[in-house]
Formats: C-alpha cells, sequence, structure tokens
C-alpha cells in the first residue's frame, strides 16, 4: 500500500508544508521498520527506531506552537485529544526501548506493531482535520510568526525547511525585540529577552524561585540579591555595592578572587563547588556572565539546597496532594 502523503499546493517553508513532508518520511520510517528482521539486523532497527523517534521534534513544535494558535481561535481539542494522543506514542517509543536494551525480540516486535497502528492513526487524523482546519482558521501572518519560532525546537528533516515567506532571516529569540501584538501586558511592564514583567512581576519571580541568587558587576561589586522566604545563606540591604571579596570570610577569599580573575580574563565561565552546612547538602555555583560581544560582566553566584533532591530516585508522575 502506498502510504506517502500528497502535500498540498502550500509554499515551501510554510509550518503545514513542513509537517506534510514529515508526514511523508514516518511513513518511510514505518516500511523500513516493517521490513526489518530485529533478530538479525538489531542494529539496523536500532538506527531507524531512532530515527522514528524524532518525531517528539514534530510533536513539541505542535504542542508549543501551533496549538496555542488555535486556542486562540477557540479550538481547543487539539490541545487536550491530540497532546494525549503524543503521550500515549512517546510512551510506548519508552517501552520499546526498554525491549531493545533488554533484548525482548518478542515484545519489540508487538509493541512496534502498536507503535505503527498509532503513528498511522495521528497521521490520518492530522491530514484529515487538523491541518485543514488549521488553515482554515489561522490567518498568514499566524503561520509566519510559527515558522520563526521552529527554529529552536527543530524538525525530523535532514534539511532545515525555507523560511516563510522565505525573504525573512532568522532571528534568535534572544536577538528579537519585536513588542507581540497579540498580548495584553501592563503599561508598566518591560521587554526582556523574552517576554514583558513588570517590576513587581520580577521581583515575585525572583521571590519564588528556590534558589540564592547574587550577582557581582564586572566591577566585583554587588549590585542584586533575590529575597526568597529560606534562604541559604543570609543577605541584607547593607551588601549591595560592597566588595565582593568582603562578603566572603578570610579562608575563602583567595577562591573567590581565582575565580573572579579566570572569568574576567575569559580562561573559565563556570565554577562548582558542594558543602555540608547545617546538616543540609549546599551546591553553590559561580557563572561568569558576559554580553553579546563577550564583555565580561560580572558573575552570577547561585546557591541551592539540594537535600532532598539527592533523595530523588525513579519516577514520579502524579500528583499527590492531601
Amino acid at each position: 500500500m502506498d502510504t506517502t502523503i500528497t502535500t498540498p499546493k502550500i509554499e515551501e517553508g510554510h509550518p503545514v508544508h513542513t509537517y506534510y513532508l514529515e508526514a511523508d518520511l514516518i511513513n518511510q520510517l514505518i516500511a523500513e521498520l516493517n521490513a526489518i528482521d530485529v533478530r538479525q539486523e538489531f542494529q539496523k532497527f536500532y538506527n531507524v527506531f531512532n530515527h522514528l523517534a524524532t518525531v517528539e521534534k514534530r510533536f513539541e513544535r505542535k504542542e508549543n506552537q501551533l496549538f496555542p494558535y488555535l486556542e486562540k481561535k477557540g479550538w481547543t481539542g487539539p490541545s487536550q485529544g491530540m497532546w494525549s494522543f503524543h503521550n500515549t506514542i512517546r510512551e510506548i517509543f519508552r517501552i520499546i526501548r526498554k525491549n531493545l536494551d533488554d533484548k525482548d525480540f518478542t515484545s519489540v516486535q508487538h509493541n512496534t506493531g502498536m507503535l505503527v497502528q498509532n503513528l498511522e492513526r495521528l497521521l490520518a487524523i492530522e491530514e484529515s482535520k487538523l491541518f485543514p482546519n488549521s488553515m482554515d482558521l489561522l490567518a498568514d501572518e499566524d503561520w509566519q510568526t510559527m515558522r520563526k519560532g521552529e527554529d529552536e525546537i527543530g524538525w525530523m528533516l535532514k534539511e532545515t525547511p525555507k523560511n516563510y515567506p522565505e525573504e525573512q532571516a532568522y532571528v534568535h529569540p534572544s536577538e528579537d525585540t519585536t513588542r507581540r501584538t497579540d498580548v495584553v501586558f501592563s503599561e508598566t511592564a518591560s521587554h526582556f529577552d523574552e517576554g514583558m514583567m513588570t517590576i513587581e512581576q520580577v521581583n515575585l519571580l525572583f521571590k519564588t524561585l528556590p534558589i540564592d541568587i547574587t550577582y557581582v558587576d564586572e566591577n566585583d561589586k554587588v549590585i542584586f540579591y533575590n529575597r526568597g522566604e529560606e534562604r541559604v545563606f543570609p543577605r541584607s540591604p547593607g551588601v549591595i555595592g560592597r566588595e565582593v571579596r568582603f562578603c566572603h570570610p578570610p579562608k575563602s577569599v583567595d577562591t573567590v578572587l581565582l575565580i573572579l580573575e579566570a572569568f574576567r580574563s575569559g580562561k573559565q565561565n563556570e565554577a562548582s563547588f558542594w558543602i555540608n552546612f547545617r546538616e543540609r547538602l549546599i551546591y553553590i555555583r559561580y557563572f561568569a556572565v558576559r554580553d553579546a560581544q563577550k564583555g565580561y560582566k560580572g558573575v552570577i553566584e547561585m546557591s541551592q539546597d539540594i537535600t532532598e533532591i539527592k533523595k530523588i530516585d525513579g519516577q514520579k508522575r502524579l500528583l499527590e496532594w492531601k
């Protein structure tokens, strides 16, 4: 049976055109997988399986780009039903990967059949409903904006799709200062690398983070620290403007100065330590801050109590509130 997707006449680079190209690739990979005896050609099967598993990039583009635009138009079905479908397929991929690791070939064959069945069903729904309805609901400007974000996630394809429209050049989100017009922000909000927040929101963000942050500028002066509920190391307003060497006990000063010099010279960008402090395990990290021209702009110190994190094992997927 010929399962090749007939791509509608849509301009190359358009997100839907790319989805159709990927659908064709998925069917090709399925055909290859079905033709391989995993017992006789394990490595070949494994390679094709891994290529097919990059369908995750397709799922992420749909979930993080296409679905939000459809929600704005009042169509929430894909965000609920199809996202759940994605998760079912993700779980089958996980099970097959374990089967392969265990060399359980009987289970590999059985579960691969389930995987193929679910992928083919998903492609059929996309082709018959998701993409046609999306083309009707969304404006060309929506697709253009969507295409700009695709580079951050990627594709299953070997070649990067063209820009849409073709003349547009890709701009990394950190360099994109265009203010979105489809979101209502507070009049007092400021534009950050990506997003708009008020000073109050920024302060709430830093206060809520379960981590201590201190920013030392290029002149070795403390210019910021976050005021969390339970800081690992205490701070007070008197530290602002203070030279960082005076913010550490004498036995630590030499190490601090070595870090600052290595960061300033460009020889290093990160330093990590972990210590026992008041019967808790504390993870301390220093990061060099640099501007777009790689100029030294100071150091971020981050301290976190990882005592409970170190105890994590296995998985927790259920909400256990009482």
